[in-house]
């Protein structure tokens, strides 16, 4: 136990960033699931049992009549793709986990990928409980910012139009820290040009599952090239999430 305690102490730090956007982003949702008319406590099992960031928000709208399961399927599908790019990254480093993998991979959101790949291991703490530790910390962030967002809607009403937004708002934040640390930008530049050109060819609704098809297609590509520059530019360093 005291190897949990600590590797909880060493990944709060890190989680930190994760917090400020969960906590808030949490609270949208929860009052957004809140204005349909649901309990709170519904809004945290969401969040504890689904635990799927823009899937959840996506999810509010499906509790109306007309949507069919197909659609509900394909909606949810579509919005969290990503993740299977992100899984196939980490397999090996999930399989050294044991158990743990089965919660790790469902705790995988955007910022704990990012987390899982950018964040060194402090030598005096276990690699796999550290892990651990940021997915489950990330998580308690979102449950207590949705039970914050259900309770606060359900006391004091209030206009909640475009608090969506949030969402989006993070992703932003997201793309722009990155950017700043990256020492190699042309994989992001290649990701926003792919964004942009398929969702002129697709539309706003079904141009995620492209856009990740030609940004690996484009990367395998010029893999080559990108390995040399990453080496060049990185030597002594280990790519985390190779």
């Amino acid at each position: 136990m005291s190897g949990y305690k600590k590797a909880f102490k060493k990944a709060f730090p890190y989680t930190i960033p994760v917090l400020t956007g969960y906590l808030f982003i949490g609270i949208a949702f929860g009052v957004m699931y809140a204005e349909k008319g649901y309990s709170a406590w519904w809004a945290v099992l969401m969040s504890l049992l689904v635990y799927a960031g823009s899937g959840q928000y996506l999810a509010v709208n499906f509790f109306v009549p007309g949507i069919s399961f197909i659609q509900v399927i394909f909606m949810t599908l579509m919005v969290n793709i990503r993740h299977i790019f992100y899984g196939l990254s980490l397999l090996e480093r999930f399989h050294r986990m044991g158990a743990k993998r089965w919660y790790m991979i469902f705790g995988l959101t955007d910022e704990t990928y990012s987390l899982l790949c950018t964040t060194k291991v402090p030598e005096d703490v276990e690699e796999d409980k550290f892990l651990l530790a940021i997915s489950l910390l990330d998580q308690s962030y979102w449950v207590i910012g949705s039970a914050i967002g259900g309770i606060l809607k359900s006391v004091l009403p209030f206009n909640a139009e475009g608090i969506e937004f949030a969402m989006t708002a993070l992703f932003v934040v997201i793309f722009v820290e990155q950017w700043m640390e990256a020492r190699n930008r042309i994989p992001a530049v290649i990701g926003v040009i792919s964004a942009l050109l398929c969702l002129q060819v697709f539309g706003s609704a079904s141009f995620v599952f492209p856009t990740m098809i030609l940004s690996i297609l484009v990367l395998f590509v010029m893999k080559k090239r990108l390995d040399r520059d990453t080496d060049h530019g990185n030597e002594g360093e280990v790519e985390t999430c190779r």
